[in-house]
């Protein structure tokens, strides 16, 4: 059986219909950027999600840029956030004209680690991104306590994480502001590009929707240097149709999830963690195993893709090099991304498909006894 990683075809196949309806209406109203369609679109997304204030742009690299201008970082400062992420986090500090500092995640963990943490906190330091990962949140009761002692804003990367939860609060709901990406493979997705800042400050608001618009104050009223991080209508227009299911969608990942975790217990590979006060939702369903490069290999000659988030860690990439202290400084991170192997995972994935890769693995191990069993013969 052929198991896709992603298959947004049959993902959006039921709502074909109502999202060409919704373009209908954009294109009858002949208004192309952040118009009504963005502005009804973050009042639902801010209702759902229990923010005060909801500001869409551009993508989610443009939300975290936004959201640690409008949190006042900038030259000089320092942002603690992990090096197991997509590169944007860090992208998102260095535009900032900030400076990035890593921390390790905990062991065990995909997650930034706390007390690595207040280890790098400097005089410098003013922020910490709290990178929610795959679909579960970091401790952001401990990141908060941490924030506060040192006067730290506290900023949530929640592109993978639409809909978890802490202790009840949605991700990106807890800080001072929350980002989040609407690229197609997102658990909620757009038909192209598309990104949010959640914050409970009227403030920050105000200065992220400014900044999104060339510095706007009113039109033809710059005060300050902005961007062009608006969200066009139509990928507005495309995500109201979608953001009622992403409850449905997220259970739906979830189920897909414990039945990976049931079919996978007597494998090689270890599962997710999970943690009692999140709610995992499973933006990707990660495994760890120390046969990586001969495992992914023998599903994909089985039809099953799979694919690596993130073989190499930021503080190790070309980029970002001369921010880390290299090889080794970052042990659970560095260890974690050699093992890593995300399995297919999205709402519509069916029971029969995930018992098809789970069974595959299950024959992998069993190869790799035979072949053990047979090196030991020959010795």
């Amino acid at each position: 059986m052929n198991v896709p990683f992603v298959d947004l075809g049959r993902l959006h196949a039921e709502l074909r219909e109502d999202i060409l309806a919704s373009f209908e209406r954009v294109l009858d109203s002949s208004s192309y950027v952040q118009g009504s369609e963005v502005q009804t679109f973050e009042g639902d997304f801010a209702a759902q999600y229990g923010s005060a204030h909801a500001a869409a742009v551009s993508n989610g690299t443009a939300a975290l840029h936004l959201a640690l201008q409008a949190c006042g970082i900038g030259p000089g400062a320092e942002v603690i956030t992990v090096a197991n992420t997509f590169i944007a986090t860090a992208e998102a500090i260095t535009l900032s004209g900030a400076t990035p500092v890593f921390a390790d995640i905990a062991p065990g963990s995909f997650l930034i680690d706390p007390d690595d943490v207040e280890r790098k906190i400097t005089p410098r330091t003013r922020a910490i991104i709290a990178v929610h990962l795959y679909g579960e949140m970091a401790d952001m009761k401990r990141l908060g306590t941490i924030a506060r002692t040192h006067n730290l804003k506290l900023i949530e990367d929640a592109c993978q994480a639409h809909g978890a939860s802490f202790e009840g609060r949605f991700a990106g709901t807890i800080g001072d502001a929350g980002c989040l990406s609407f690229y197609p493979t997102k658990n909620l997705g757009a038909v192209g590009e598309g990104g949010m800042v959640l914050t409970q400050h009227a403030a920050t608001a105000a200065r992220v929707r400014s900044l999104r618009d060339h510095g706007q104050a009113g039109r033809h009223v710059h005060i300050e240097p902005g961007y062009n991080y608006r969200m066009p209508e139509l990928q507005a227009a495309a995500l109201r149709v979608c953001l009622p299911h992403l409850a449905e969608w997220n259970n739906l990942r979830t189920t897909a999830a414990a039945l990976y975790r049931d079919g996978l217990m007597t494998s090689s590979v270890s599962a997710p963690p999970r943690s009692a006060p999140r709610h995992h939702v499973y933006h990707l369903y990660v495994i760890r195993t120390q046969e990586r490069e001969t495992l992914a290999p023998f599903l994909a000659s089985r039809g099953i893709a799979t694919a690596v988030h993130y073989p190499t860690p930021i503080h190790l990439q070309p980029a970002y090099a001369s921010f880390g202290g290299g090889p080794g400084s970052l042990p659970e991170t560095e260890r974690a991304v050699a093992e890593i192997l995300s399995l297919p995972m999205h709402p519509s994935i069916t029971p029969a498909e995930v018992t098809a890769v789970c069974d595959a693995i299950h024959a992998f191990d069993r190869q790799r006894v035979r072949s053990i069993q047979r090196e030991g013969l020959v010795v």
